[in-house]
């Protein structure tokens, strides 16, 4: 049935046709006497603002943003992971290479943020401030979008220097949540501008004279150079061949005890006491039996070699020799099928976020995933783990137990 265009509108299409006038009425303009400071007419005067320069910041930052988002979301499901999700074991270095990505491409994120805030930040001071209830949201929005943008730079950086006191609370759920807000609001606001944007982009540019001795050209290499420069001087920490330029970079990658980082230590983790106790046992527990190993006990099970890399949350990576049991063989041990097992690993830690870690079939039956106790050649040292700790192919570190004290296995034998 064709409604005759005469006919008046009723129920839900009326509410909202009203309600989108609403939004849209005019607001009435703010008194002329506040127009002052920042709001005054002509107050920002450079011209190397435009439209073309906003756009072409925020397509490089839009670009950087996404791959953080995607990279550090799929770290988050690694460690968390839902039912549907699954991570391979293979290849070795996956996970080290996601988020070495992610944590070099947020670094390079931080003067593109810079330089496109200074090339829009004269809209926040607009006239009128708000032309209707819908201009308000939209500024809203973009209000969300940058505080979001700032608060994940800023608590990134502060994590990968490990300088949490000035955050109250847990990293990883801040930023993770954060994220979503701002990928929300970036989608909302690439949906209001991109006809601008997309606009200014297709005009051919236009000649324009020096200001100062700088162009927009100029301006958008500086920026460039300072990303670049950036990840140069930091990526060193996860591509061991540039670990000599990475002056800017929190941690080196073969700077700690056995030539690799550690980011948690026994005596940190209060473990030091019982790490060391002679009388320490690694229980195994499985659907058929149980089995209880000392040190030496563990020593006459057959012992593998694996290179393997520490891959940190915090953008450092680092690849050891390690020596020990494979996970599978102690899996075996207590009557369980590796390839269809799952591990529940457990330290001596009494509590925190990464004293457990359940490692899933696709690991306990790779060759490659060991219940580690020598490095380089060496007994771990303590601050690695000793007496033993889990060592597992594209693994984020906090999900490499140190200090394993027991092993919980559920499968079918």
């Amino acid at each position: 049935m064709v409604r005759h265009p005469d006919t008046p509108v009723t129920g839900r299409a009326a509410v909202l046709r009203r309600l989108a006038r609403w939004c849209l009425t005019p607001l009435p303009a703010p008194p002329v006497a506040l127009r002052r400071g920042p709001l005054r007419p002509g107050r920002f005067r450079s011209r190397l603002r435009s439209t073309r320069l906003a756009s072409q910041l925020g397509v490089a930052l839009g670009v950087a943003f996404g791959i953080c988002f995607a990279t550090g979301l799929l770290s988050h499901l690694i460690q968390h992971p839902p039912g549907w999700f699954w991570w391979p074991a293979r290849p070795v270095g996956l996970y080290r290479f996601t988020q070495g990505l992610h944590v070099a491409t947020g670094l390079a994120s931080v003067p593109l943020l810079g330089a496109k805030l200074w090339s829009v930040y004269p809209r926040l001071f607009s006239w009128p401030p708000a032309r209707s209830i819908a201009h308000a949201a939209e500024r809203a929005s973009t209000g969300l979008l940058v505080a979001a943008a700032l608060f994940l730079l800023v608590s990134g950086v502060l994590n990968i220097s490990r300088w949490y006191a000035p955050m109250p609370f847990f990293f990883t759920a801040g930023h993770y949540w954060v994220a979503w807000l701002a990928v929300g609001g970036l989608l909302v606001h690439i949906g209001v501008h991109l006809p601008a944007v997309r606009a200014a982009l297709a005009r051919p540019m236009a000649p324009e004279p020096r200001q100062d001795g700088l162009d927009r050209r100029a301006l958008l290499g500086g920026v460039a150079a300072a990303s670049g420069l950036i990840t140069l001087t930091t990526v060193g920490q996860t591509i061991r061949p540039l670990a000599g330029l990475a002056v800017l970079a929190p941690r080196h990658p073969d700077v700690g005890p056995q030539g690799l980082p550690v980011n948690r230590t026994a005596a940190g983790a209060g473990v030091r006491a019982a790490a060391l106790d002679p009388a320490y046992r690694l229980w195994v527990t499985g659907p058929v039996r149980s089995v209880s190993l000392d040190l030496a006990a563990l020593y006459r099970l057959p012992q593998y070699r694996a290179d393997l890399p520490i891959a940190c949350v915090e953008g450092w990576s680092a690849v050891g020799t390690w020596t020990g049991v494979r996970l599978g063989d102690l899996v075996a041990l207590v009557g369980a099928d590796p390839r269809r097992s799952t591990a529940l690993v457990e330290s001596l830690q009494v509590g925190g976020r990464y004293r457990a870690c359940t490692v899933p079939p696709e690991y306990v039956g790779d060759p490659l995933t060991l219940v580690a106790l020598r490095l380089g050649g060496e007994p771990l040292h303590i601050d690695h783990g000793y007496p033993a700790r889990l060592i597992a192919p594209n693994r984020p570190g906090v999900l490499q137990t140190k200090w394993i004290s027991r092993i919980t296995v559920a499968g079918t034998p």
